[in-house]
């Protein structure tokens, strides 16, 4: 058995139109721009969290839960650029500013999406970006939290 090894092998593409969030489209997906290269090691947070709906009775001596509402917190930590086209997830994560943010995991970056891929498809609009306090050794970094703003296709299969 072998290990599924994330370095290299996570895309992270900014799309802004997405038809079906569980099919996208390879056309779709490589019109996106492909942020990964832009994004920190471990810059990438979607989390999932989910809520607890108590079933318990006034006669349970035990607690009962079932799930209930699922949310999830979406931040992307940046690295600035220099150029137009390295910073272009700053100055596109404007305050208010929609889209579809896909992400897939377990093959090269480099690849293409192609009809197959499994990525993760989260319709978000960007809260206010925060500039990350300068240190000595690091590049000059912002994060972007994202709200999501209908349910997400965290398992789609690109058509």
């Amino acid at each position: 058995m072998s290990d599924l090894i994330s370095d290299g092998n996570t895309k992270v593409s900014w799309v802004a139109s997405v038809a079906n969030l569980n099919a996208p489209t390879a056309t779709e997906l490589n019109g996106g721009s492909d942020w990964t290269l832009r994004i920190t090691p471990d810059g990438l947070k979607t989390d999932p969290a989910t809520a607890d709906v108590d079933t318990s009775s006034l006669g349970s001596t035990f607690t009962t839960n079932q799930p209930g509402r699922r949310s999830y917190t979406v931040e992307l930590t940046f690295k600035r650029g220099s150029t137009t086209i390295e910073d272009q997830p700053y100055t596109t994560l404007t305050y208010g500013a929609s889209g579809y943010l896909v992400v897939r995991r377990g093959s090269a970056f480099t690849t293409a999406y192609a009809s197959g891929d499994k990525v993760e498809v989260y319709p978000v609009t960007a809260g206010e970006a925060q500039n990350i306090a300068p240190a000595a050794n690091e590049v000059n970094k912002f994060m972007s939290p994202m709200k999501v703003t209908s349910d997400p296709a965290t398992r789609a299969v690109v058509a």
